[in-house]
């Protein structure tokens, strides 16, 4: 892999100058030389130190004998069959696995980017910079947590008295926990690094927003049902991993200034391979209630359950092919699930837009002239740089299954009426049998009974 040059602590923070340039040349992200102006533009921001090869010593050994450039292919390509494996087996283990999952996978997120804010401004000794990084990430988790076991477990929830009392004042809870939080911060102010501080109370922000709001977007996913949380992931690896393939051996047009080993070739070819995928595997997954079944919380069992009689969603359907296609392919209609449709709405997304994801991560790892987010998987940096993607995808399944898949919901319904006063459900009740005898329907219900 390709190694990093770095300036030493005292160039960091000195302004580079003019007559420098020439033997400061920085490299980039991907190990090509930066230009000289951006060189100078980003003299004065703090550099971190590489990170060392944490390729495992038996590859290491086993590969000694390729280039740089095939050794890279093969560590990725072993460690990308390892995590592979690893997906298959915690979706073997259930919801509540892969929910646990998702909660560590953003807790390592938020720790890698919030150490690079450390490790790039540690020598201002910022007080209570890690810990009230920390604090806020557990408000905002308690946030958004408290109101998916709300929304998921009511019943649980009205069945204990201290769940109660914590769901009725959740908010003001949460908001009393974030003030504790803003309040330390103003008292931890120190004069002289006020800008720098602030800077950091920012970067926390941003990072809350990037990765806990879009990981509890993933839960949210997961819930209308396991196909929608493995299609969407699988479609950015496929799209990934096809990306890389075909780049890596007819790769000739850059695509991108932020990550110049991104190339034309290999983004059309991930995109038409990712499509083709994303119809197949969604063609497999759709046949079983496991994967297609709402994953809903048993009040009698107490436990999660996955069993519903699948919707017209995952249904198989006959659809008639345009003249073109009936002529090269004999057919003039085709049998797939509606869901089948949508998937390639997914996976065009995951091909189109996904990688911007990735492309934005390059620019903020460029920003401070780092290779990886951190070293924790050989060959591919840190969960960050896996996990690049996979957030904005994850909300663009969120806003997709609210505008065009899930309608009313009539046990949440049920679950506010239930937590309102009798006198209020009485009004609503009053409503709902005027509003039915205006529309005919409470007589016919009340003939055919």
């Amino acid at each position: 892999m390709t190694e990093l040059r770095h300036r030493g602590p005292q160039e960091n923070e000195m302004q580079q100058q003019p007559d420098d340039k020439g033997s400061e040349s920085e490299v980039r992200t991907d190990g090509e030389a930066a230009s000289d102006s951006e060189t100078k533009q980003d003299s004065g921001v703090p550099e971190i130190p590489p990170t060392a090869d944490d390729t495992p010593e038996v590859l290491n050994k086993a590969l000694s004998g390729l280039s740089s450039r095939w050794r890279n292919w093969w560590v990725r390509g072993i460690l990308t069959l390892a995590m592979i494996s690893f997906f298959f087996l915690i979706i073997y283990l259930g919801p509540i696995v892969l929910m646990m999952i998702v909660l560590c996978v953003q807790i390592k997120c938020f720790h890698e980017i919030i150490m690079i804010g450390y490790s790039v401004y540690h020598s201002y000794h910022l007080p209570w910079f890690r810990t009230l990084s920390w604090y806020f990430l557990l408000c905002v988790n308690y946030f958004f947590y408290g109101e998916t076991v709300t929304d998921y477990f009511f019943t649980l929830v009205q069945r204990e008295e201290p769940l109660r009392i914590l769901s009725k004042y959740h908010r003001f809870i949460s908001f009393a926990m974030y003030l504790t939080g803003f309040c330390m911060f103003v008292l931890s102010l120190v004069k002289k690094h006020y800008r720098l501080q602030f800077y950091m109370f920012g970067w926390t922000h941003v990072t809350l927003l990037i990765v806990v709001t879009q990981s509890h977007l993933i839960i949210h996913n997961l819930f209308e049902g396991m196909i929608w949380f493995i299609v969407p992931i699988s479609c950015v690896i496929c799209n990934d991993i096809m990306a890389y393939m075909f780049g890596f051996f007819f790769g000739r047009t850059p695509l991108i200034k932020l990550s110049p080993k991104k190339t034309w070739e290999g983004f059309i070819g991930g995109f038409f391979a990712t499509v083709v995928f994303g119809l197949l595997l969604s063609y497999v997954m759709a046949g079983y209630r496991y994967f297609v079944c709402p994953v809903e919380f048993n009040n009698d069992s107490n436990r999660f359950t996955v069993d519903c009689e699948p919707s017209d969603l995952f249904q198989l359907h006959n659809y008639g092919l345009p003249a073109v296609l009936q002529s090269l392919t004999g057919w003039k209609t085709v049998r797939m699930y509606p869901f089948q449709i949508h998937s390639i709405a997914l996976s065009a997304f995951a091909s189109l837009m996904g990688p911007f994801g990735g492309f934005f991560a390059s620019g903020f790892k460029r920003a401070f002239k780092i290779k990886d987010f951190a070293n924790t998987i050989p060959g591919h940096g840190g969960i960050m740089d896996r996990f690049d993607c996979q957030y904005l995808m994850a909300t663009f399944v969120n806003v997709y299954i609210a505008s065009f898949i899930r309608g009313p919901n009539p046990s949440r319904v049920m679950q506010q009426l239930l937590a309102l006063r009798l006198d209020q459900q009485l009004h609503i009740f009053n409503s709902l049998k005027a509003h039915l005898v205006d529309k005919g329907l409470l007589s016919a219900i009340e003939e055919a009974a």
